[in-house]
């Protein structure tokens, strides 16, 4: 077995979420994940302290794109427009092995309770991380967490929908889609009373 390959991390990511579509998540090794990927076990442990956190890896990253562009957006930008820049600067950064890791993630985690939670746990992470940004903008806080909130919920329905096998011919980019979603939603909240 090679020492070293290029892009291990993804062939680590690929090996568990394709195992744990296989044969279940409880039933997967970390082992077998980096048997899988044509690794060793030290070099899996030099990426994930273990085999759950190879479902929330991406999130560190995408919390961190999304509090970039909310801090590099415009001085006088409103919350929204905040969150908004926040929202392309981290869809932004989504590519095609994004899309296609989506259904054997989501298998994993409709498969399992305890990765639902940490599922749930991700879109916490990813609003908390908002709202600290848009509190060091001086946005009050319950105005942070609404719009923090609706930017977890466009990212989580463009996402869906980027990712749907009926985009397969054409996917496109997911930035205009979580977008449109966040256009939608925050329509849809000025119509609460």
């Amino acid at each position: 077995m090679p020492r070293w390959k290029p892009d291990a991390r993804q062939r680590l990511v690929v090996a568990a979420l394709s195992l744990f579509a296989e044969q279940g998540y409880d039933d997967t090794t970390v082992a077998r994940i980096a048997e899988r990927a044509g690794l060793t076990r030290s070099t899996f442990h030099r990426y994930f302290a273990d085999k759950r956190e190879i479902l929330t890896a991406g999130q560190k990253t995408l919390s961190r794109l999304l509090v970039e562009g909310i801090t590099e957006a415009p001085a006088d930008a409103t919350p929204v427009a905040a969150v908004a820049a926040g929202l392309e600067r981290a869809s932004g950064e989504m590519t095609s092995f994004n899309r296609e890791l989506s259904p054997l993630l989501h298998a994993a985690i409709e498969a399992n309770e305890e990765l639902q939670e940490r599922n749930a746990l991700k879109s916490v992470g990813m609003a908390a991380a908002m709202v600290e940004a848009l509190r060091l903008r001086a946005v009050p806080e319950p105005t942070a967490q609404v719009a923090a909130e609706l930017g977890v919920l466009a990212f989580k329905l463009g996402f869906t929908e980027w990712a749907a096998p009926a985009r397969d011919e054409a996917p496109g980019e997911l930035a205009p889609l979580v977008l449109a979603a966040f256009e939608e939603l925050r329509a849809a909240a000025k119509g609460l009373r």
